[in-house]
């Protein structure tokens, strides 16, 4: 029996930080990541059932916050890269 996941905390367990490209990001395991996949494809067949999209929409908003965050950790290394070098700020690009 599939359980219905209606807040993005239930995922908590399936969060990791990697580093990507010299950033640390918060990610999703790969195995969230492979279900979103599953549920993504199936929603673009129209073969969604009721629990998979309260499920799909619990990572989605997932994924909006961890996008949201990971970018604003980008935008702060940039500016703390850029008053330790003197350069110029332009974080404005990760928002």
């Amino acid at each position: 029996m599939v359980s219905i996941l209606n807040k993005p905390s239930s995922l908590i367990h399936e969060i990791c930080i990697e580093k990507v490209d010299g950033w640390k990001l918060f990610k999703f395991s790969e195995s969230l990541q492979q279900r979103m996949e599953q549920l993504l494809e199936k929603k673009k067949a129209d073969q969604l059932m009721a629990e998979e999209v309260a499920e799909l929409d619990a990572i989605g908003e997932l994924d909006r916050i961890f996008t949201h965050i990971n970018a604003m950790m980008v935008a702060e290394d940039v500016n703390q890269r850029a008053d330790e070098t003197g350069g110029s700020r332009n974080s404005s690009l990760f928002m």
